[in-house]
């Protein structure tokens, strides 16, 4: 090979290196925003302390076991939490599922999403708060889509199955 190959293979292994760098410098400077959750990624005890109080909570407060939602929507036996919220409202209930947690709450004009979180590694793709006949948050992640669907039976939030 001669002199000058030799000249410009250095060059051009020099120039990918420093541009790599520069890119790696600024992904670091931008941080999470690129890759991260929107807001950050909240902790176990950040989650279960939302959820447990999203709102001050009168003394009238009981625990029950209820239904919570596998990864396909439906129910399955597991905990969830109730409480008597606010006058006019009804049980406030948490569900679960792979792809996050939601709390739901049944009053005069329905069903409502009172409050939602994704779990690691997923994001909410769509939310139908509420109040109506029946509310749902869809999280997506690589591990794939999981939808919650909740309806009042009665006065007392419910996960079915997806329509």
């Amino acid at each position: 090979m001669s002199r000058r190959s030799v000249l410009v293979a250095v060059g051009w292994v020099a120039t990918v290196a420093v541009a790599t760098l520069i890119g790696l410098g600024a992904i670091r400077l931008v941080g999470d925003s690129i890759t991260g959750t929107p807001g950050g990624i909240r902790s176990e005890a950040e989650i279960e302390r939302a959820l447990t109080s999203p709102e001050p909570v009168p003394t009238g407060t009981t625990g029950t076991t209820g239904t919570g939602p596998t990864a396909s929507g439906t129910a399955s036996p597991g905990p969830a939490t109730a409480s008597a919220a606010s006058p006019g409202a009804g049980v406030r209930r948490s569900f679960a599922t792979n792809g996050g947690t939601a709390v739901a709450e049944c009053g005069p004009d329905g069903v409502r999403l009172v409050s939602w979180a994704p779990a690691q590694g997923y994001r909410v793709h769509k939310v139908d708060r509420g109040p109506d006949d029946d509310v749902e948050v869809t999280f997506e992640g690589s591990a794939g889509r999981h939808e919650l669907k909740v309806r009042c039976v009665g006065a007392e939030p419910v996960a079915v199955a997806d329509d």
